[in-house]
């Protein structure tokens, strides 16, 4: 019976010869997730049921990263409940301030995810991790307590479909285009618990941080997860990070796929998501000049150093303009280490940036650039339901790092193309 990728690799984590959509499986887990916000409600859940000791103290991991550096009493007590659970059972793979990141930008850049694991997170962009052509998925803090317990999880095995992608990105269009495209085509439950699988001759143009953001916001189509296969770009990604065996799995040529989606990269114009739905999108010339108050350039979405390079190639040598406040988060401490040593952080705060410490914080409304009534924001983030950076009377719109900095400095919806420097770099 031909199998997907995702079915292949639940298959061998299931001990089974095969798997079909639909399957109810059990499956053994390469790496548990948990983050300042969910793991504490795991913890919870793990001692008032009884547990004892966790199944591998190498193979869970928990970062502080949402409401880090603790913005209040309560988020400080959260983090004591991780740090203690830490410490009690020799969590190895405990990132605290100054050793922390955002989570899914952090985890892939330790070696802590490989191709053909099967990772479970409680956070929703758990899916990340596809992009290294693992399965990987968000689950409920529930589920990450019986992870850490028995080192298994069940699994619905997922339908899937198959996204093809051919040609090459054009200028100022990144993955972050591409996400937002394929959500507007499909829309936010056009996927709904099917395996999104990215594959085509023009996926060996992708970056792997392209892949990385494309496979993050995964869910935001519904998806139980977005997963590449791996390339040479996969393998020299994870060559020092991953010292450990991993196996490589294939789709079938045969495979079933309930639909296929066809995206020719070269047609693609910078993408934006319109308030309140990752799904109502319009292309740059369709709102420039729409007025903000704001801008956040990072997340687990587009934190990344390609990322700030791009944002900092369009900032160097000009000011925010006034009345907006532009906000940059580095994703990792060793890309806030790189934006130093490249003279990036300089360009952004010569620029009238506020320049971060990684954090998840303005994405989710937490810290670092919550929002007014009236209020609005061009963000690198991933989501834009109402509320979500701070009051209900208050918008997001989703872009890429490029359109982000342009807005940053026109004070309103930009394109990247009228700040153009013909080539010259940050």
């Amino acid at each position: 019976m031909s199998m997907t990728m995702t079915q292949k690799i639940l298959a061998a984590h299931a001990d089974l010869p095969q798997v079909q959509a639909g399957d109810l499986i059990e499956a053994k887990l390469d790496l548990v997730l948990g983050n300042d916000i969910t793991a504490p409600v795991a913890i919870r859940v793990f001692e008032q049921t009884g547990f004892k000791s966790v199944f591998d103290p190498e193979r869970i991991a928990i970062v502080l990263d949402h409401y880090t550096p603790c913005k209040d009493i309560k988020s400080a007590e959260l983090c004591q409940i991780s740090r203690n659970f830490a410490r009690k059972h020799g969590i190895r793979h405990f990132y605290d301030v100054g050793q922390a990141g955002i989570e899914h930008a952090l985890l892939p850049e330790k070696g802590l995810v490989a191709p053909g694991e099967c990772i479970i997170g409680a956070d929703s962009h758990t899916c990340t991790y596809g992009a290294l052509g693992a399965f990987s998925t968000g689950v409920g803090s529930t589920d990450m307590a019986a992870g850490i317990a028995a080192g298994e999880n069940w699994f619905k095995v997922p339908a899937a479909i198959k996204v093809t992608l051919t040609g090459t990105l054009p200028k100022h269009v990144c993955g972050k285009d591409v996400i937002l495209h394929l959500i507007g085509e499909i829309g936010v439950d056009g996927a709904l618990y099917r395996s999104l699988e990215f594959m085509g001759d023009g996926v060996a143009s992708l970056s792997m941080d392209d892949r990385f953001t494309i496979s993050n916001m995964a869910i935001e189509a519904g998806a139980k997860n977005g997963i590449f296969p791996v390339d040479e770009k996969t393998v020299a990604y994870v060559s020092g990070r991953v010292t450990r065996p991993y196996k490589v799995y294939e789709a079938d040529p045969d495979a079933v796929y309930e639909r296929e989606v066809v995206i020719d990269l070269s047609a693609l114009r910078p993408t934006v998501s319109m308030p309140h739905l990752p799904s109502n999108t319009k292309t740059i010339d369709q709102v420039k000049g729409l007025p903000i108050d704001q801008v956040v350039i990072g997340s687990c979405t587009n934190g990344r150093i390609s990322d700030l390079r791009a944002a900092a190639a369009i900032l160097k040598g000009r000011k925010v303009s006034a009345g907006v406040r532009c906000i940059v988060i580095p994703a990792t401490q060793a890309v806030s280490l790189q934006c130093l040593r490249e003279g990036l952080t300089e360009i952004f705060l010569e620029a009238g940036c506020a320049f971060s410490t990684p954090t998840c914080g303005p994405c989710l409304g937490g810290h670092m650039g919550c929002m007014a009534a009236g209020e609005r924001a061009v963000s690198t983030t991933n989501r834009n339901f109402v509320g979500r950076m701070g009051h209900t009377g208050s918008e997001v719109i989703l872009a890429s790092p490029e359109v982000a900095a342009a807005s940053a400095v026109a004070g309103c919806l930009a394109d990247p193309a009228d700040y153009d420097r013909g080539g010259e770099e940050a």
